[in-house]
């Protein structure tokens, strides 16, 4: 009879704990459905999310459309173009070259383009994998959007933008570039005899069986390709062209959810290569200075309320993507979007952090205090990169506002003297010793420290109501210098800017002529010439002045 007991009360604990993993899994895949559905409606674009936990799969849904015209679904098997994730494919490549010694790291460029334009300096591929080679981004030149829509060869597109001036010394900087990585596929292509499609097909998708990746192509015919589109003027439209070999080693693959979860556990159980060469890629390596750059190769290093993390996210026209790894819980979530216009990189972030147990969330608003306690922290502060933030007080709410940027963000307390922005990512911690205040402000890993300062907080600029035919008068394309457009539109009471190779911007009418930006310190004036049209406008942006011909 004892032994009977005890079998029913083992049975009844094994019950309940099931019941209760169940439950548990139930309310994350609610909270989960929450977050995506914030962003992603049923008639609209979409996504489709995975999350899988020690290789299991525990969340996979589709929302949204994957082409709006013909009025079709998402589902989970769509392949999306995953735009910057590439770089994890292209790092890993160089480290099979690197194991098979076909490649060192400390190789200066010029072994594999000897009339490479280095001015005397020594870049290397290591410079090339963490984003410090002080090359020029080709995607943050102008004339960029000249060529995206001509199919080019590697060598050629790499003349396109190799004598461009270097923006700093190799190893001092950290500033994200997409040319090193597209370096970085043509010597994939030297040094193992195959083209960089050819290397990443048969060297990594067959052997991983991701039998729904390829290198990317606007002409091939691809099963469960979802649409890509962009937002201009509140409406969707199809995404802008661009040729595909041009963002190459650095964005042209495309993917699905389900061979991402493969990627990710090839990448943890060291199926391309070994243990101690995969994790170079995930070291946080330095500037010249020492200074961590939270970078390895082809991942960023970031943490979630403490907890490490791998990260990278992808952008191309038409597509978004976000993926996050958090290694000591072997937890991987995938989000892909099929629209410009809608990032899925917070969510991501999100999604992990339910996963885990450590959701962001927005701060306690129970928590009170006091006018004076708050103005006490009111002024400005300026920070280690020499940029200033502005503290303001309006209604016994905290906002902060970086200088150069016209948004203002609530600030809200969690202690006396620590406050959290609505998505829970930033955070801010004030202290005062001696009559000297200062801030650390933190977004998630990256931590800076700012001293007050009595710099004076910008004036708030009021906007004024301008005609629907008033607005009209001003659309056109305006030439700032060759091949840098600056395009204007209206829509009713609204009026848009849009740079050659930029997204589009409202403007907000300071009076009848002159019209500002909020998401930059910026402000356009339209002139025109004795018979009221407009003929010309100026740009004013970072103390200069650009004077736009229209054509």
């Amino acid at each position: 009879m004892k032994t009977l007991n005890r079998i029913k009360k083992a049975f009844v604990f094994f019950l309940c704990l099931l019941l209760t993993n169940v439950i548990l899994a139930q309310n994350l895949e609610l909270k989960i459905d929450e977050v995506l559905q914030s962003k992603f409606k049923n008639n609209e674009t979409g996504a489709v999310a995975l999350v899988a936990k020690k290789g299991n799969v525990i969340y996979r849904k589709a929302f949204g459309k994957a082409n709006i015209e013909l009025d079709v679904n998402m589902k989970p098997e769509n392949v999306f173009e995953v735009g910057s994730i590439t770089k994890q494919f292209t790092s890993v490549s160089i480290l099979m070259l690197l194991e098979e010694g076909k490649l060192s790291l400390e190789d200066d460029i010029t072994k594999y383009i000897s009339d490479y334009p280095t001015k005397g300096k020594r870049i290397t591929i290591h410079h090339l994998l963490t984003h410090t080679s002080g090359i020029k981004s080709y995607t943050s030149m102008q004339k960029f959007g000249e060529v995206t829509t001509k199919d080019m060869e590697p060598l050629k597109f790499i003349d396109f933008f190799k004598n461009e001036p270097m923006d700093f010394e190799p190893g001092e900087k950290y500033l994200y570039n997409n040319s090193g990585y597209f370096i970085l596929g043509y010597i994939i292509e030297k040094t193992s005899g195959m083209s960089y499609p050819e290397f990443v097909e048969t060297r990594i998708f067959k052997k991983l069986n991701m039998n729904s990746s390829y290198y990317g192509s606007r002409s091939k015919l691809i099963k469960n390709r979802a649409a890509g589109y962009r937002m201009r003027n509140g409406e969707y439209s199809n995404a802008q062209y661009i040729s595909m070999t041009l963002p190459y080693a650095a964005g042209s693959i495309m993917s699905n959810v389900d061979d991402m979860l493969k990627w990710q556990t090839a990448i943890r159980n060291n199926t391309l290569v070994k243990k101690e060469t995969i994790d170079k890629a995930f070291t946080n390596y330095t500037l010249n200075n020492g200074k961590k750059m939270n970078y390895g190769y082809g991942w960023n290093l970031n943490e979630i309320k403490g907890v490490p993390t791998l990260e990278h996210g992808g952008s191309i026209p038409g597509y978004k993507s976000m993926g996050v790894y958090v290694p000591s819980e072997d937890v991987y979530v995938i989000v892909f979007s099929n629209c410009g216009c809608k990032s899925p990189t917070d969510l991501a972030i999100k999604i992990a952090a339910l996963a885990i147990n450590k959701p962001f969330s927005v701060a306690d608003s129970n928590f009170s205090i006091s006018k004076e306690e708050l103005n006490k922290w009111v002024g400005a502060y300026e920070f280690e990169d020499g940029g200033i933030r502005f503290i303001s007080l309006k209604d016994n709410q905290l906002y902060s506002q970086r200088e150069g940027s016209s948004s203002n963000f609530k600030m809200y307390p969690t202690s006396s003297n620590e406050f959290s922005f609505e998505d829970g990512f930033y955070t801010y911690k004030f202290s005062e010793k001696r009559g000297k205040k200062t801030a650390i402000f933190q977004n998630r890993i990256n931590k800076e420290i700012g001293v007050f300062t009595d710099k004076e907080a910008p004036k708030e600029k009021k906007e004024v109501l301008v005609a629907p035919d008033v607005l009209k008068r001003y659309e056109g394309k305006y030439e700032l210098q060759p091949g840098f457009v600056i395009t204007v539109t209206s829509k009713g009471n609204q009026l848009f800017a849009q740079a050659t190779g930029q997204s589009q911007f409202e403007l907000f009418a300071e009076n009848q002529t002159k019209f500002f930006l909020k998401v930059v310190q910026a402000s356009i004036e339209f002139h025109g010439n004795e018979n009221g049209i407009i003929t010309a406008l100026t740009l004013y942006q970072g103390g200069r002045e650009m004077k736009g011909v229209r054509q």
